[in-house]
C-alpha cells in the first residue's frame, strides 16, 4: 500500500519553480549549459572533522580494521564482507547476511563517498562515520562481538599495538587500542573511498564529450522533474528523510529511531553516485533493476509514470554517475 508523501508537494513545487523558462527536454547537443548550475562535482575529499585529522598512519590502520574478520563473533565476518570492493562496496543481495547466516532487515548501503553524507544508515541513527563505525561490530545480526572483546582481540597482536601507537602518537592514556580510536581509524579510511571523475564530473568541468546525448537528455529530465530537490549536492543526496514505502516493505524506517509519526516509512535519501553498481535498490533490496527503481521513484515521489523512453534516458544518466573506484591494496593482516 502506497503511503502518502507530504514531501511530494515539496518536490513538485521545486520542480515547478526550476522549470520556469526551461525549454523542452529534448535539446540540441551543446544546449545543456544551464544544467551546470544544478549539479556539483565531487571534491577529492569530504569534510574532515577537527577532532579526527587524516594521516597516512590512521588511514592504513583503518584499512586493516575494515578487512579484519577477527573482530567478529565468528571470526570470519569483516566490514568488507558486506561492503565488498568488488561489488560497488556493497554486497548486491537484497538484505545483508551476517552472524550465523542471519538475514538483516535492510539492504546494505555502499560506503563509497560516505564521508559526504550528513547522516548514516537508512534511518539516520548516527550523524557521522565515527558514530557509525562501531555499531556493526556489536550488532547481534551483523558481526556479533561485544566491543570489549573486539578490543581485547586486537590487543593480542603486536602489530596492532604498533599501528595504533603510530596512528595516535600523542595519546597518553591507559591503552592506545580503544573504542574511540577504532571508530576514528575506520572513519578515516572510509573518507578515502571516493569516486571522482565520473562522466558527469568531467562534463561539469567542461568536457562536452564526457556524456552521451542520451545521458544529457536524462540529466535534463532529472533536473526538470524535480529529482534534484532530494538528490543534490556533491554526493547527490540531501541526507534528509522522506516518506516512501517501496513494494514488499513494511519497514517503518526512521520512525523506529524518533517515534515521530511524520517519520513513519521515512528513509534517508540514498546517494546516486555509482548507483548503477549498487543494485538491488531501496531499503529492502527488493527492486532489482535501475529501470524499476526509476519508475518507483517517479510514482512515489513525483506522482507520475515516466514513459519507457524517459526511463531509458534517466537510466543512461544514472550510468554517467559512476566514478573512478578507489585505488588501494588489500592489507596483509597479522
Amino acid at each position: 500500500m502506497r503511503q502518502p508523501s507530504t514531501f511530494k508537494h515539496v518536490v513538485l513545487a521545486a520542480c515547478t519553480a526550476f522549470a520556469l523558462g526551461v525549454t523542452a527536454p529534448v535539446l540540441a547537443d551543446g544546449d545543456y549549459a544551464q544544467y551546470r548550475d544544478v549539479f556539483e562535482p565531487l571534491p577529492a575529499l569530504p569534510p574532515i572533522p577537527a577532532d579526527n585529522s587524516m594521516t597516512s598512519e590512521k588511514i592504513e590502520l583503518g584499512k586493516m580494521l575494515f578487512f579484519e574478520p577477527r573482530i567478529s563473533g565468528s571470526g570470519v565476518i569483516s566490514c568488507a564482507t558486506c561492503h565488498n570492493p568488488a561489488l560497488g562496496w556493497s554486497d548486491r543481495i537484497p538484505r545483508a547476511v551476517g552472524h550465523d547466516g542471519q538475514v538483516g532487515e535492510r539492504n546494505t548501503p555502499t560506503v563509497l563517498n560516505s564521508g559526504f553524507f550528513g547522516a548514516q544508515f537508512w534511518d539516520g541513527r548516527e550523524d557521522d562515520l565515527e558514530g557509525q563505525a562501531l555499531g556493526p561490530i556489536e550488532a547481534d545480526i551483523e558481526m556479533a562481538m561485544p566491543l570489549e572483546d573486539a578490543i581485547a582481540r586486537l590487543e593480542e597482536f603486536n602489530e596492532y599495538q604498533d599501528k595504533f601507537a603510530a596512528a595516535y602518537p600523542e595519546y597518553d592514556g591507559d591503552s592506545v587500542i580503544n573504542a574511540d580510536h577504532v571508530a576514528q581509524a575506520l572513519a578515516t579510511f572510509q573518507r578515502t573511498l571516493n569516486t571522482p571523475n565520473s562522466p558527469l564530473d568531467r562534463w561539469l568541468a567542461g568536457d562536452e564529450g564526457a556524456m552521451t546525448p542520451q545521458q544529457k537528455r536524462g540529466m535534463a529530465l532529472f533536473a526538470d522533474n524535480g529529482c534534484v530537490a532530494c538528490h543534490r549536492g556533491p554526493a547527490l543526496t540531501d541526507s534528509q528523510f522522506h516518506r516512501i514505502q517501496v513494494p514488499g516493505s513494511e519497514d517503518e524506517g526512521r520512525f523506529l529511531v524518533t517515534g515521530e509519526e511524520r517519520d513513519r516509512f521515512a528513509f534517508k535519501t540514498p546517494t546516486l553516485r555509482n548507483v548503477a553498481l549498487t543494485y538491488p535498490y531501496f531499503n529492502n533490496g527488493a527492486t532489482e533493476t535501475l529501470a524499476e527503481a526509476i519508475q518507483v521513484m517517479g510514482q512515489e515521489m513525483l506522482g507520475q509514470d515516466f514513459s519507457d523512453e524517459e526511463i531509458a534516458d534517466l537510466e543512461a544518466f544514472m550510468h554517467a554517475l559512476t566514478g573512478e573506484m578507489p585505488r588501494f591494496e588489500v592489507p596483509a593482516l597479522p
